[in-house]
């Protein structure tokens, strides 16, 4: 398993987080069902559970289809997601800061 994000620090590890976090870190890029259940280390059966409410949100957007297969990307143009881009913004912004504030001690 990779190192937890900022935002799963924050939220935990629900399967419904850990699919916002991977197409957050992913922003333009478009997966099928499988690669975002890949991609954000849950079960076909998590995604599933999940699902409904992320198209009920409007978190999720088709961007192309063919055959049967459709792929999805975050639809940065809804207000939710918006405000979770904005969390995750905030969430860098500050753990930049309290870099920053870290103090380096040098022994002779």
């Amino acid at each position: 398993m990779t190192k937890k994000s900022l935002l799963l620090n924050l939220t935990g590890d629900l399967p419904l987080f850990k699919i916002v976090d991977f197409l957050l870190d992913n922003k333009g890029m478009d997966f099928s069902k499988t690669d975002i259940a890949n991609g954000a280390e849950i079960s076909r059966a998590s995604l599933f559970n999940y699902w409904a409410e992320l198209e009920r949100y409007g978190i999720i957007k088709v961007t192309r289809s063919f055959g049967k297969t459709k792929l999805y990307t975050l639809n940065s143009n809804n207000p939710v997601t918006k405000r979770l881009i904005d969390l995750e913004r905030t969430l860098i912004a500050q753990a930049l800061k309290n870099a920053g504030k870290k103090k380096v001690v040098v022994e002779n």
